[in-house]
C-alpha cells in the first residue's frame, strides 16, 4: 500500500484547510473543478488520472450543509468511476450527526442515513473530527478513524494561565471528552446537568462539583446557537465562579445569534478550530489549525501506521 500514490483533494467547504493539510506533504492539492449545472446540481470533474492512487477528498459537511454533503458523494463516485484503489472521506466536521438515535416516535436517525449514503457512494475509509456522537463510527461499515482536536486546544491552553481554573462539561454527554482535558491540563473536573426543552433549547438544572472562586473552562464539540453555552456560563456564575471563562469547542458552527451571545461580559477568550471556516467579526474567536492532526492520520493510513498514536488519552 505505501507504494500507492497518494492524492489529495479539496472540496469547496474547506478549501484552506485541504490547502494546508497538502502542504504537510510538500506537494499541491490533486487536480479537480467543481461547479455546479444552471439548475444547482453538483458537476465534479477529476483532472488526472487517479487510476491505482490512494485518494483523499477533504470536505465538511458544514452549511450549507446538503450542498456539501451532496458535493461529498458525487466527488467519491468520481473516483470510484475513475478507478481509484481506495477512497478515503477526509470529513473534519460531520454533519447530522444530532440525530443519532430516536428520541421520540417518527424521528429519522440521520447519522446513520448518511453513513449509508457515503458508504454507497464508494467511501472505504472515514476520518473524521469529535464525532457529536461516537457511537456515529459504528453506523458505518468501513474503517472510521475518530480524531480529536483536545490535543490541540489543551496544548494552547497550556501555554496560558491555568491557575484557579476548573474544567466544566455542558452535559453528561460531554464528560469523557471534558476528563481527558482535565487530566491533559491537570485540572478538576465539573459538570453541567441540563434538560432538554426543545432540539435546540436546554435548561441547567444542577452542577456537579466545586466551582466557586474558579474560572471555568466551558469544553464542547460544536457552537451553534451558544444558548446552551451561554445558559451554562449564568449557572456557573450564580454558584460563585468567577466572571473569567474561556470556551472551547472544536466546531465553530456559528448559527445566528451565536456571535451576539458569545459577547457575554465574562466570556474572556473562545478557542475554535478551522474544521468550519470562521469568517471573523469577533475579537474573542481564536482559530487554531487541525491541518498538522489531519495530515498525520492520512500520513498513518496511507502509510499503514497506527492511527491511535494520535489520540488524546
Amino acid at each position: 500500500m505505501i507504494g500507492e500514490e497518494l492524492k489529495i483533494f479539496s472540496g469547496t467547504s474547506t478549501p484552506a484547510l485541504a490547502k494546508a493539510v497538502a502542504k504537510h506533504f510538500g506537494q499541491e492539492l490533486s487536480s479537480s473543478k467543481v461547479s455546479q449545472f444552471p439548475d444547482g446540481e453538483t458537476r465534479i470533474q477529476i483532472q488526472e488520472s487517479v487510476r491505482g492512487a490512494d485518494c483523499y477528498i477533504i470536505q465538511s459537511s458544514c452549511n450549507p450543509v446538503n450542498h456539501n454533503l451532496m458535493e461529498l458523494l458525487v466527488f467519491a463516485d468520481a473516483l470510484r468511476r475513475a478507478s481509484a484503489w481506495r477512497i478515503n472521506a477526509v470529513i473534519p466536521y460531520f454533519g447530522y450527526a444530532r440525530q443519532d438515535k430516536k428520541v421520540q416516535p417518527r424521528e429519522p436517525i440521520t447519522g446513520k442515513l448518511v453513513a449509508n449514503l457515503i458508504q454507497i457512494a464508494g467511501v472505504d475509509r472515514v476520518i473524521a473530527i469529535d464525532l457529536h456522537a461516537g457511537q456515529i463510527q459504528g453506523f458505518f461499515d468501513v474503517p472510521v478513524d475518530h480524531l480529536t482536536a483536545l490535543g490541540i486546544l489543551g496544548g494552547h491552553l497550556k501555554e496560558t494561565d491555568l491557575s484557579n481554573t476548573v474544567v466544566v462539561s455542558p452535559d453528561v454527554g460531554r464528560a469523557t471528552e471534558a476528563r481527558r482535558l482535565a487530566n491533559y491540563l491537570n485540572l478538576p473536573l465539573a459538570m453541567l446537568y441540563k434538560r432538554r426543552n426543545s432540539p435546540t433549547e436546554t435548561e441547567v438544572t444542577h452542577v456537579i462539583g466545586d466551582v466557586k472562586g474558579m474560572r471555568p473552562i466551558l469544553i464542547d464539540d460544536m457552537i451553534s446557537t451558544a444558548g446552551t453555552m451561554v445558559r451554562g456560563i449564568d449557572a456557573l456564575l450564580q454558584l460563585g465562579a468567577l466572571p473569567d471563562v474561556r470556551v472551547v469547542a472544536t466546531h465553530p458552527v456559528f448559527t445566528p445569534p451565536a456571535l451576539e451571545r458569545l459577547s457575554h461580559s465574562a466570556i474572556k477568550q473562545i478557542y475554535v478550530t478551522d474544521t468550519i471556516p470562521f469568517a471573523g467579526g469577533h475579537d474573542r474567536v481564536k482559530v487554531l489549525s487541525v491541518a498538522s492532526l489531519l495530515a498525520a492520520a492520512i500520513r498513518n493510513v496511507h502509510e499503514n501506521g497506527s492511527v491511535s498514536s494520535l489520540f488524546l488519552d
